[in-house]
């Protein structure tokens, strides 16, 4: 480090720059008489007393004044560090406590400038995701999102990943085992896009992503209303046109679903295992006020499009189709319209 970039940092510590200069000429000096430290450090004697006594309050030096005459010496460097840490450290509750009450919410709309920004931005919010991500990407940048995929699906997200820009006879699907609940590829180049717990959405021009000299801009949104747009768009338009090259094994079960979507992918997976599931869902019926109550039943079918073959009607439908007493009830996700039952929960079991 050199001298001027010591001096400004002290200066961040409130010292002004004659108040720099004495230090510095005590800290050279070791320990020196007032005068001494005057001569070097251009200063008056007088001032070398006000100031030593300034930087003894801060930990810096210490003034032996019990000596004829006044010896000032300097404090070591890591008494120095410990005492500023310290003091840092001691500040620590108070601003927690002023940055939790002005804590604003993150920014609504981001633009982004660069391709290194976006894998950035993600990075950190599949890092973040706790239900449900819907990820298209260039095939040859899977690898610098790979990680938090990888840790995404072991933390139990129900992860949608296209990949673009490759043919599915050019790959064998096997590599993306743990990187996600099912896998397309779309040999065309596509938007970027991501989704993450139907809170945060992304979208990137293809240009931007596979040209590293691209004005294109990307954007980041964090509006529950508008993700969900991004969400059906994925499935509606892209995720039909690309071709399944992977899907996990099922989970173990009995297990219990906040995400509806994975709810209803898992339902899938094992009744083509030829599995006899009970489903239990909390949840109220569509179009009413009433209280959340349970339903409880032999799964009969199920109406989906993130597995091929598709069975849904439409391409964002994704239901469950259940024998109760009263008859067959067809449960739908958050938002549910022609459904007869929104879920807010739904736990699969082995039927016994």
């Amino acid at each position: 480090m050199d001298d001027i970039t010591l001096e400004n940092l002290l200066r961040q510590f409130g010292l002004s720059e004659k108040e720099v200069d004495t230090y510095l000429s005590i800290l050279e000096q070791g320990e020196a008489k007032a005068s001494t430290i005057a001569d070097d450090a251009g200063v008056s004697k007088r001032y070398v007393y006000s100031t030593s006594e300034k930087l003894a309050d801060r930990g810096f030096v210490e003034v032996n004044d019990h000596v004829v005459p006044t010896m000032i010496r300097a404090n070591p460097p890591e008494r120095v560090i410990g005492t500023l840490s310290d003091r840092v450290e001691t500040m620590r509750p108070a601003l927690d406590e002023r940055y939790s009450a002005t804590t604003s919410e993150p920014d609504q709309f981001e633009v982004i400038k660069s391709r290194v920004t976006v894998i950035k931005r993600i990075q950190n919010r599949l890092a973040e995701a706790n239900e449900e991500v819907t990820l298209s990407i260039p095939y040859e940048h899977l690898p610098e999102v790979a990680d938090e995929l990888a840790d995404a699906v072991e933390r139990g997200v129900l992860v949608l990943l296209v990949l673009s820009g490759i043919h599915r006879d050019d790959i064998d699907g096997s590599e993306f085992a743990g990187l996600a609940s099912t896998v397309r590829v779309w040999r065309e180049p596509m938007p970027t896009t991501l989704t993450v717990d139907k809170q945060f959405g992304l979208v990137a021009p293809t240009e931007m992503i596979v040209r590293s000299n691209s004005e294109k801009q990307a954007i980041t949104f964090a509006q529950e209303q508008l993700v969900p747009v991004l969400v059906g768009s994925f499935l509606g338009n892209y995720w039909p046109m690309a071709n399944e090259v992977y899907a996990a094994e099922p989970v173990e079960l009995p297990k219990t679903f906040d995400d509806f979507r994975s709810a209803v992918l898992q339902a899938t997976l094992h009744l083509r295992e030829n599995d006899a599931i009970v489903a239990r869902v909390r949840g109220r019926p569509v179009g009413g006020d009433s209280d959340v109550v349970t339903i409880e039943g032999l799964l009969i079918d199920v109406r989906q499009g993130l597995l091929e073959p598709a069975s849904n009607a439409f391409p964002v439908e994704a239901a469950l189709v259940i024998e109760t007493d009263e008859g067959e009830i067809s449960v739908g996700g958050s938002g549910s319209f022609v459904e007869d039952f929104e879920a807010e929960a739904v736990t699969l079991e082995l039927a016994e």
